[in-house]
């Protein structure tokens, strides 16, 4: 039996869909936890460096039970060709003024082959275009795992959306991430700034451990809308818009050629085998 056309080329197993749920739910707490910290007045803060050392551990889990549950060799193949040419597009627009090139390509690549896939490109794009571009650093499990998040959410857009409604759905996802990916990122470096002053605004926009919870949050929101939301957000969200528009009609028809192609060979083969 064929895979439908609107659906994911790699289909996840129970199994690993609660190891991703489980993930994702772990870095989520990693991100946030500024915002459930509740400390003392005068207490010290530490970063949690604990999770800055599990996070590669939890990523490395999930991209081996996907892998075993079902990577076969061409959807493989398909993995590398996009993470290489995420790679180079991030090296060619290395966000400067906010210009990001590398969105666009991982949301068409989750779209068609699925929110697992679409989970281990962010990943794998991510960590080989920090190794191209030398932006190895505590920010990039970070970084892997947000992009991870845009990848494996556009696999889990509505199915049944084609044509021009498609490209409309994916280009307005593509604004929400890019969003989403500065507010998380921003999130995860925000609580070590100190002594951030804007002219007009009274306080500090900086983490204060044992404030409560609406209150560090104002100033999170301020001081992301301030430093990235109305700036690198914005061109970002713009650049991965038209990109979609763009060239997504033609990157999704050749993505789901090979998609036919590399579903077929591994159904021909797991038919072999059964014989």
């Amino acid at each position: 039996m064929s895979t439908p056309s609107n659906g994911p080329a790699v289909r996840i197993s129970p199994r690993s869909a609660l190891v991703l749920t489980v993930a994702s739910l772990a870095g989520l707490m990693m991100l946030c936890w500024p915002l459930l910290l509740r400390a003392g007045t005068g207490e010290r803060v530490d970063p949690p460096f604990v999770f800055l050392a599990l996070l590669p551990v939890v990523i490395a889990v999930v991209l081996a039970e996907l892998n075993e549950g079902g990577l076969d060799p061409r959807v493989l193949a398909v993995l590398g060709v996009l993470s290489a040419a995420n790679a180079i597009l991030r090296g060619i627009s290395p966000g400067a003024a906010g210009v990001e090139l590398t969105f666009f390509l991982l949301i068409l690549g989750g779209r068609v082959f699925g929110p697992g896939f679409g989970f281990v490109l962010g990943c794998t794009s991510l960590f080989a275009s920090a190794l191209m571009t030398a932006g190895v650093g505590p920010w990039l499990p970070y970084q892997m795992l947000c992009s991870a998040w845009v990848g494996m959410g556009a696999g889990l857009l509505p199915r049944r959306v084609t044509g021009r409604a498609e490209i409309a759905m994916l280009a307005a996802y593509g604004v929400v991430a890019s969003y989403a990916f500065g507010i998380f990122m921003n999130l995860s470096g925000w609580p070590f700034i100190a002594g951030i002053a804007v002219a007009g605004h009274e306080g500090s926009l900086s983490y204060v451990p044992g404030a409560a919870l609406v209150d560090n949050l104002h100033r999170f929101l301020v001081y992301t809308v301030l430093t990235s939301t109305g700036s690198w957000d914005t061109m970002r969200a713009i650049t991965t818009a038209v990109a979609v528009v763009v060239l997504g009609p033609a990157i999704l028809a050749t993505l789901r050629r090979a998609a036919r192609r590399a579903t077929v060979t591994g159904q021909v083969r797991q038919g072999v085998r059964g014989g």
